[in-house]
Parts: structure tokens; C-alpha cells; sequence
């Protein structure tokens, strides 16, 4: 925030009739943003959000009750009853659906857009109302990566160890050590780890 910017919103508050106070309290608000916006560039390296400025991602995770280590920015929207183990990282602008249950283990790494549900309106939108919302508990083992923009239905389980790439849609339980891909999701291959934890990729159903 540089000072044109300062004096356009200064002068902004004057011509709607605001007074000194008001003039100061901007004048204030503005310094903390542009002082909370250099911060964390200098710290970080990024660029963030409005809200992502005054909420720390840590905070967030413990006030939500998961585990420790794990993190969410504050543009995701959490509803219900969501567990998340240690270590997790919940990206962006993603959607953590509890409504039927929803657990996420530890190690993950859930990507900018997501959005994972435990319950559906469908019925309840076709039906004029008549029938009732479903819920079904949804599953995320440890150390898995779901890909950006991807969207998991209710009553899904993933494994452990799985990835799911960008832009999928899963539908169905994922076994355990898979790569996953599509609209809707098939597993395409395996992940293999060997004795020293080194992670490699095998493609089956390219």
C-alpha cells in the first residue's frame, strides 16, 4: 500500500463527511495492511490473502482441534465434524464437508480447490424438498496427496498412501498405495516405496 493509495482513501472518508476519527482509523488500517503485506513477503516469499494476512494457519488448525503440525488457510471453508490427523497440509480455497463425517489422516497433502463431502442435497433438490439430505462418513488415510480442483463424494474411503491427480472426480473407495486419476476416478498405477522410504510411481492402466 503506498501513499497515493493512503491519500485515495483518505480523501475518500472526508468527501462521504468522515471525520478525524475516522480519518485516523483508516489511516491506521491502511499502515497494518501494507505492514502485514511486506511481512510476510519477507518472511514467506508470498503474496496472500486479506484474511490469510491476520490468520495464522497454524492457529486455525489447533483451534479446529487437529493434529499437531498440520495447517489451513483461512480461505477453507470447515463444516461439521472434520478430524485431521498430524502434519497435514490443507491448501486454499478448499472445502472440508463434515456434515456425515469426515476424517483426514496424518501426512496429507490437500490441494489448492478441494473439496471433499459427507453429504449430498440431490435427492433433496430433485425431490421439491420432500426427501431428506444424505450423509455417508468419508475417509482420507495417512500420507496421501489429493491433487488440485479434485472432488470427493460422500462415502468415499481413500488409502493410505494414494494419490489422486488434479481435476478428479472420485466416486469410489481408493485401495491403499494407488494413483488415481479422472472423471470419474480409476486407478491408473501404484505407489511403491522402498526400505529407505524413496517413493516411485508404477503405471498400470495408462
Amino acid at each position: 500500500m503506498g501513499r497515493n493509495d493512503n491519500s485515495k482513501l483518505l480523501q475518500e472518508i472526508k468527501d462521504g463527511g468522515g471525520g478525524f476519527l475516522e480519518v485516523f482509523i483508516g489511516r491506521i488500517i491502511l499502515r497494518l495492511i501494507g505492514f502485514l503485506f511486506k511481512y510476510k513477503k519477507s518472511q514467506y516469499n508470498r503474496v496472500v490473502g486479506f484474511g490469510d494476512l491476520f490468520i495464522d494457519r497454524r492457529e486455525k488448525a489447533r483451534f479446529l482441534g487437529f493434529g499437531e503440525g498440520t495447517t489451513i488457510y483461512d480461505s477453507s471453508l470447515v463444516i461439521g465434524d472434520v478430524k485431521v490427523g498430524k502434519n497435514t497440509w490443507i491448501g486454499p480455497f478448499t472445502i472440508l464437508d463434515g456434515s456425515g463425517g469426515l476424517g483426514i489422516g496424518n501426512n496429507c497433502s490437500i490441494a489448492s480447490g478441494v473439496q471433499i463431502y459427507s453429504h449430498e442435497s440431490v435427492f433433496w433438490a430433485l425431490s421439491g424438498g420432500k426427501m431428506e439430505y444424505t450423509m455417508a462418513e468419508t475417509t482420507i488415510g495417512d500420507c496421501c496427496y489429493i491433487g488440485p480442483n479434485t472432488v470427493v463424494k460422500m462415502g468415499v474411503k481413500i488409502g493410505n498412501h494414494s494419490l489422486i491427480g488434479a481435476n478428479s472426480l472420485v466416486n469410489n473407495d481408493i485401495d491403499d498405495y494407488s494413483i488415481a486419476a479422472g472423471s470419474p476416478c480409476k486407478i491408473i498405477g501404484k505407489v511403491r516405496i522402498n526400505e529407505n522410504g524413496e517413493v516411485d510411481f508404477e503405471y498400470t492402466n495408462l
